[in-house]
């Protein structure tokens, strides 16, 4: 029988990983080895893989077991001190076995301290035991991530808000800065707003995944806003100047003649701000229209215009 992989191995992540960062790892992974989606023929046991790395792994608890006890950690008593099993392994490993000591003679080595590792099944109650049963001292909270919804000029200046939070402690409103210059999938961290701590460990982080809200005229990709630019058949052929709208404010953008929809005309770093480099840019993108109910005169004039012209757009 081959030998049971490291969970960490499977997600590929290093003990000292974060459970957020195990988290990364696992969305990742399932989403690459789901059996809907991969093609591959050992798909479902790669993603059955993942899932129990993920589900050990992620809680905290079961974490600490299988950190102490390793693939036998489901074998272990609940009562089973794991800082107590890990100091015997430690004495256990490359010490020569002697006929005197606590576990001599019963397939432990003569520094085995087996009275240190049934401590933590009976209560502690030796002097310098645990105080409890199964107490593996304070547990940091977990790391937490939820949605947030901002609008694009949220995106653009920042600001601060209250965000409504539902977590296992209940529902909760928080004041949060939301950065100038988020972009979507951008990580917002909150020291300290995660899950609590056991036994007086400080409480995880909580980030907040920025997803930016649908608008009736920009759209985002990263930083760059695009715009529709609407233009009369006119000042497209003839090129003109005319006024966009952006989040700061009104700008110019100047049309060169012969500009066909879907032309893009780019006004540099009038994007979305960028706290460390160059900010974005807007990029107003040409679309010529027509009246929908052209006027007796201008039906005429584009009557003549279709008599005068050679040109054919489908050449």
């Amino acid at each position: 029988m081959a030998a049971a992989r490291d969970f960490y191995e499977v997600l590929g992540v290093p003990r000292t990983a974060s459970q957020s960062e195990i988290q990364r790892a696992y969305r990742k992974l399932a989403r690459k080895h789901h059996p809907d989606v991969s093609k591959a023929p050992d798909s479902e046991d790669t993603f059955k893989q993942v899932s129990e790395a993920y589900d050990v792994l992620s809680d905290p608890d079961t974490r600490k077991k299988y950190d102490a006890f390793g693939p036998d950690f489901r074998r272990m008593g609940e009562d089973i001190d794991p800082e107590a099993f890990r100091r015997a392994s430690r004495a256990r490993q490359g010490r020569a076995r002697s006929p005197s000591g606590a576990g001599a003679g019963q397939g432990f080595p003569a520094d085995f301290d087996l009275e240190d590792l049934l401590g933590g099944m009976f209560g502690g109650a030796r002097a310098g035991g645990r105080a409890g049963p199964g107490r593996w001292g304070p547990i940091p909270g977990a790391d937490q991530e939820t949605e947030v919804e901002v609008s694009v000029d949220e995106a653009y200046r920042g600001g601060r808000r209250s965000v409504t939070i539902q977590g296992p402690e209940g529902t909760r409103a928080l004041q949060v800065t939301i950065p100038a210059g988020v972009t979507d999938g951008q990580r917002i961290r909150l020291a300290g707003q995660g899950g609590q701590g056991s036994d007086g460990a400080p409480a995880g982080d909580l980030y907040l995944i920025v997803k930016t809200a649908p608008h009736p005229r920009y759209r985002l990709d990263g930083r760059d806003i695009y715009v529709d630019l609407p233009l009369a058949p006119w000042e497209a052929a003839l090129g003109t100047t005319v006024a966009v709208q952006t989040p700061d404010g009104e700008a110019k953008v100047k049309v060169p003649a012969g500009t066909s929809s879907g032309r893009r005309l780019r006004l540099r770093e009038r994007g979305l701000p960028n706290p460390r480099g160059r900010p974005g840019h807007l990029i107003a993108e040409a679309r010529v229209t027509v009246p929908a109910d052209p006027s007796p005169e201008e039906r005429r004039l584009f009557t003549e215009l279709a008599a005068a012209s050679h040109f054919d757009p489908r050449r």
